[in-house]
């Protein structure tokens, strides 16, 4: 108990000492009374649904958002995710602090661990909410009070991830003895902004491509005077932005790159043009942090072909000058007519009365030949095995 006692005693010195300079951009800075620091009860505080950067896996956000499930389901849903993923690469645990890398066990000599993209989360989280344990809530949350009547609550702005830390140490970590709060500026309902989000979210490391596109289509959405919604949304509430751009808005041009990072304005457009993807292929890119130099190629082929690109270069590692060839080379098989039978299609079929006099070996080696990169090789395979899958359907059906 002696710790947690010495926690809240420094928490409450920090939020004691916190002044206008802390808060950065706040409007007004400290001296105004409407903005204050609370320690409120973690109950009382919500992410926000439309936030750009998922902190949770795509799926459980969603349920998460919609009521389905509450903080800790979710926590215990991600930790599910995880041990099964574990267990597939020979680490399983049954503790979350068994995420944590052992100084004594790593050596120069062995090889790196792979970790899935939610093994790195969690793991992340465990050790984020290891520091809150033994140093306190250094950096309070910023919170939108968003209470109706007598029933208070408060939607994060920034500061999600040191949310799901504090559920994480609260309910998974042995020997927890917090009261149960967490440290928030709190801004009044009309004085929440997008813009301060943002800033913070690309000031942060680790904001995909994909949260990046989402980032931009929502202040593009907020200075055409669109609806924010208060729930969770699909890929399509920010497809919106697509029939949008800078140039009937040039007020807020600069305002609106600065907040992404004082990108250019060709390099805006790039990223929200990211949103072209096919929903499975954004999830799988978000989760998976694949950049955008890369997925500007997937987005010029045709929207069915997205997912199984974007998973070849999850597999195969792919360069983006090899992606980009891959998705060259995918352009000859875009859809024709019924009646329309192209060239490649042709010699293709013709392929397949010499297929018994072809080995296995002397095709890999024909396809590195052609290619010399044995990862595109493999590529053009695992597209070739597709198209002759879709093709069979395609002959059944008939």
């Amino acid at each position: 108990m002696a710790r947690s006692n010495g926690n809240t005693s420094r928490v409450d010195d920090l939020l004691a000492s916190v002044t206008g300079d802390m808060l950065g951009d706040l409007p007004q800075a400290f001296t105004d009374n409407s903005i204050r620091v609370e320690r409120i009860l973690l109950e009382m505080v919500r992410p926000d649904p439309v936030q750009p950067r998922r902190v949770l896996p795509e799926s459980i956000h969603l349920n998460f958002h919609t009521n389905r499930v509450t903080p800790t389901q979710a926590l215990r849903e991600l930790v599910q995710i995880v041990q099964i993923a574990a267990r597939q690469r020979g680490r399983p645990f049954n503790n979350v602090l068994e995420l944590l890398p052992k100084g004594d066990d790593e050596r120069e000599d062995e090889p790196a661990v792979n970790l899935s993209p939610e093994e790195t989360l969690l793991r992340d989280l465990v050790n984020l909410a290891i520091t809150i344990r033994d140093d306190g809530q250094v950096n309070p949350l910023t919170v939108v009070d968003v209470s109706q009547g007598v029933t208070r609550l408060f939607r994060i702005e920034t500061g999600e991830r040191r949310y799901w830390a504090t559920w994480l140490l609260r309910d998974f970590i042995p020997g927890y003895t917090g009261d149960g709060m967490i440290p928030c500026i709190i801004i009044p309902a009309n004085r929440s902004s997008v813009f301060r989000q943002a800033k913070e979210n690309t000031a942060r490391s680790g904001l995909t491509a994909v949260a990046l596109a989402r980032q931009a289509a929502l202040l593009l959405l907020t200075v055409h005077s669109y609806e924010i919604p208060a729930y969770a949304v699909g890929n399509d509430f920010f497809r919106q932005a697509l029939d949008l751009d800078l140039r009937t808005k040039r007020e807020y041009t600069d305002t609106i790159l600065s907040a992404m990072g004082g990108i250019k304005r060709a390099q805006f457009s790039l990223i929200k043009n990211l949103l072209r993807l096919s929903d499975e292929a954004l999830e799988l890119a978000d989760r998976h942090a694949i950049e955008e130099f890369k997925l500007r190629h997937v987005v010029a082929t045709p929207p069915e072909y997205h997912a199984e690109v974007v998973r070849q270069i999850i597999d195969f590692n792919l360069s983006a000058k090899q992606v980009k060839e891959l998705c060259e080379g995918d352009s000859a098989h875009q859809e024709k007519d019924a009646d329309d039978v192209s060239p490649s299609a042709a010699r293709m079929a013709k392929v397949t009365q010499t297929i018994s006099g072809t080995t296995p070996q002397e095709l890999a080696r024909a396809l590195m030949r052609q290619e010399g990169d044995a990862s595109i090789a493999r590529a053009r395979l695992q597209a070739m095995r597709k198209l002759l899958g879709d093709a069979e359907r395609y002959l059944s059906a008939d």
